[in-house]
């Protein structure tokens, strides 16, 4: 049965960030809000939890996980970009958007696009993920949570602990969060490509 953590939107309460980051620390899968829309969260290199998402999600290989950051530091940390691609990112973050990306060798293989070694990144504008991310000190491995016989993501955070209370180990709610996934630019070949369109505006890639 997962743990339900109903926290404030805004200045969201240490002891339920400190308790989830240690259900994350422990191997566990999270649902949490984000300024698009809930997604499921792991921490990077956890196998069984990008398993349980591909369950879930009924995802193939072709499938981009993303990795949330907490700044433009940490994200750089785990793409590669050139000067161009890097100011065009400034610009966009924090935001709607989910970057993909060469991945640099920190992000392990197995988590990479399975024939483009690529992998998403994104910088949320949420108080309860820049909490999240601050109390656990390195990126979530993300992705939406939109379940395969839905056309829209989930929401609603006692709905999401209804539906998969044996599939996820905590849910964080706080209320309202955004109800459209990002806007998804693909940076891989080197000039932008936007391959879905979100919450985010796509005219400064199109």
């Amino acid at each position: 049965m997962a743990r339900y953590f109903d926290v404030h939107p805004v200045d969201p309460q240490p002891r339920s960030i400190n308790q989830a980051v240690a259900i994350l620390r422990d191997g566990g899968l999270i649902a949490y809000p984000t300024d698009s829309c809930f997604a499921l969260g792991a921490m990077l290199g956890n196998v069984e939890a990008k398993e349980r998402i591909v369950r879930i999600r009924h995802l193939d290989d072709k499938h981009h996980f993303t990795l949330m950051c907490h700044d433009f530091a940490q994200l750089g940390e785990f793409v590669i970009m050139d000067n161009r691609v890097f100011r065009a990112l400034k610009a966009a973050t924090p935001g709607q958007y989910t970057f993909i990306l060469p991945a640099t060798g920190e992000v392990p293989r197995r988590f990479l696009h399975a024939k483009k070694k690529t992998v998403g990144v994104r910088i949320p504008q949420h108080p309860v993920v820049h909490a999240l991310l601050e109390a656990l000190g390195e990126p979530l491995m993300t992705s939406t949570l939109l379940l395969p016989d839905e056309e829209e993501p989930m929401v609603d955070g006692w709905s999401i602990k209804e539906r998969l209370d044996h599939e996820v180990d905590a849910v964080i709610d706080s209320g309202e969060c955004g109800v459209e996934p990002t806007t998804v630019v693909d940076f891989s070949s080197g000039y932008p490509e936007v391959v879905r369109v979100g919450a985010g505006d796509p005219t400064p890639f199109e």
